[in-house]
């Protein structure tokens, strides 16, 4: 009877022990059943975009996804369309940085890439490179991970034909400023020997649909650094920084000069508007 008594004290000791390392297992099988599910759910969305396949594309995202510009479902399925639609076929390729999952939502960081080559003419090549890092939101619903939300943290794009596709081109801007803030953004290139060069710098808002921005072109200046000033929107709305660019070459012949274009193109980079921060009433300045 003793021996029983201690041996079953001894398995109601273990029980507990051996239930906690069960959970441990199954929560830990969960876990990594999961994270299969969203890198897998994040890895269609690119097998899909690269045959623009909209339908299974668009059937990753919830219908109630918000951006974190403020698109929903609706509109941002429009600007799928109308990129694929204007750019053809472009590749796209993501690298899972990170993976947080919390029950049924998730958190994953993200950097994302794509290419596409887009001539202008038979005489001219163009291609189209954008990189970004981003987050994006998922729950899972009725047992499927779907995508909620995203933030980007950060985005540079560049569309470019001609000598300009061989430029190393730098548009630098605060990566996020608060709202209603001065920030300058700057351009700098060095443009190919016997060109005239040409740029702007513009800002647009993320919105759709997309305003045309005001571009006043000046000659670059002999440094080449091309500067403009900003105040960032008080909608706390994001923002793009566009550069434009145009290069010339001129032919003279007979004592006449004929200008021909050799290149131009668009950088773009993005800054991200935050709300300004309020002042506390309660501190007061020495």
């Amino acid at each position: 009877m003793k021996k029983f008594i201690i041996s079953l004290f001894l398995l109601f000791s273990l029980s507990p022990a051996y239930a906690a390392e069960e959970n441990s297992f199954i929560y830990k099988l969960h876990l990594l059943n999961d994270t299969r599910q969203i890198r897998s759910l994040l890895n269609s969305q690119v097998w899909y975009a690269n045959r623009t396949n909209f339908n299974k594309f668009i059937a990753t995202y919830d219908k109630n996804y918000v951006s974190g510009d403020g698109f929903n479902l609706e509109t941002y399925s429009k600007l799928v369309k109308e990129t694929w639609d204007l750019y053809g076929r472009i590749q796209y390729d993501i690298k899972i940085n990170d993976i947080d999952i919390k029950e049924d939502s998730a958190v994953v960081n993200v950097t994302e890439t794509s290419y596409a080559e887009v001539p202008v003419s038979e005489k001219m090549d163009g291609e189209l490179k954008s990189a970004s890092k981003s987050i994006y939101y998922l729950k899972k619903i009725d047992g499927k991970w779907k995508v909620t939300s995203d933030s980007v943290l950060t985005e540079d794009t560049s569309l470019l034909y001609g000598e300009a596709m061989d430029l190393d081109i730098k548009l630098t801007a605060p990566k996020e400023i608060p709202a209603n803030t001065e920030y300058t953004a700057s351009l700098e290139f060095i443009p190919p020997k016997d060109s005239i060069a040409i740029a702007s710098i513009a800002m647009d808002k993320v919105e759709y649909p997309q305003k045309q921005a005001k571009e006043v072109f000046r000659k670059l200046p002999e440094d080449n650094i091309l500067e403009r000033l900003f105040v960032s929107n008080s909608d706390n709305v994001n923002e793009y920084i566009i550069a434009s660019i145009g290069l010339t070459r001129a032919d003279i012949t007979d004592l006449s000069i004929k200008l021909s274009l050799t290149g131009f193109g668009y950088q773009i980079t993005r800054v991200n508007v935050t709300p300004p921060q309020k002042e506390d009433n309660n501190v007061k300045e020495r």
